[in-house]
């Protein structure tokens, strides 16, 4: 799972705690996520996309400023607001897009990735190259958030409770047309939606409709949407993932994801065992000197 949206919904802190060093971060059996996640600044300014969304690094990571005309980064205490340059640049072109496809003033952008990228101390398993963000389904107010306000606000549910439709008390035309606007963007691979979300832009969406190809259903997005970029030109040391389809996905692929024992599966017998935390030696080996530089 790319991500879940109670994640989303997660709140955050005005005084995000400080975390000790580690006692060996040589260890090769340390995870990760605790190196990764303890770095508060990016290492260098030449980007360096190192190996899978899942499973890798970046070096050279941007941070979306906090604050733009048309885009306000939410909670601010988990430091996830850095990416590649031109996932950057993209987030800044797509905010701007937002008045004029009727969504709102402009987008709250959620997760991106960490400032060198890597396995995340809580959350997802993805964003860990900095192609990754995460959009929220609630237009951007007239005003700036508080900080308060950034880490405590909810995003807003788009699914109805029988989780087989969107909620069309809170869905707009608008909301069709900022994800549209995304998907349209070249350098967009993929976008990650809540597979009822999925459905209503293939009920409503007109004109061309290639687009929808890389709208793609993923449990967990009730409320935003994940865009990933692909991987940027020269960047031999990203792992790019297999292209999209060419079909719209709005046929029986898309009807799978409605069935009964989809939405309420029932539990299983035996819980799955807890995955093994990813650790050093799974990621590609430049991602070592990314982590443990000062």
């Amino acid at each position: 799972m790319l991500t879940t949206s109670a994640l989303a919904q997660d709140k955050g802190t005005l005084e995000p705690r400080v975390l000790p060093p580690l006692a060996n971060p040589q260890d090769p059996k340390t995870p990760a996520r605790d190196l990764f996640g303890r770095k508060t600044v990016a290492r260098t300014a030449t980007p360096h996309v190192i190996g899978f969304y899942s499973k890798g690094c970046i070096d050279g990571a941007k941070a979306l400023p906090i604050n733009g005309e048309t885009w306000q980064v939410m909670r601010l205490s988990r430091n996830r607001n850095w990416g590649h340059p031109q996932l950057i640049a993209l987030l800044q072109r797509l905010s701007q897009k937002a008045p004029k496809v009727g969504y709102g003033p402009g987008i709250l952008v959620g997760d991106i990735s960490q400032p060198r990228g890597g396995p995340m101390l809580t959350g997802h398993a993805s964003h860990q190259i900095g192609l990754d963000a995460d959009i929220w389904l609630t237009p951007m107010p007239n005003r700036e958030l508080t900080r308060l306000e950034r880490e405590e606000t909810s995003a807003t549910m788009m699914v109805a409770k029988s989780r087989k439709d969107i909620d069309p008390q809170v869905w707009t035309p608008g909301h069709l047309g900022i994800v549209r606007a995304a998907a349209e963007e070249p350098a967009v691979e993929r976008i990650f939606v809540n597979a009822a979300i999925k459905k209503a832009m293939c009920r409503d969406a007109q004109g061309s409709r290639s687009w929808l190809r890389k709208v793609r259903p993923m449990w967990g997005h009730d409320y935003h949407f994940h865009v990933r970029i692909g991987c940027p030109e020269g960047q031999r040391d990203c792992k790019p993932q297999e292209p999209v389809g060419d079909g719209e996905g709005c046929g029986s692929e898309l009807d799978w994801w409605f069935r009964d024992s989809v939405l309420f599966p029932k539990p299983a017998e035996t819980p799955p065992p807890k995955p093994r935390p990813i650790t050093m030696a799974d990621l590609p080996n430049a991602c070592r000197a990314v982590a443990l530089a000062p």
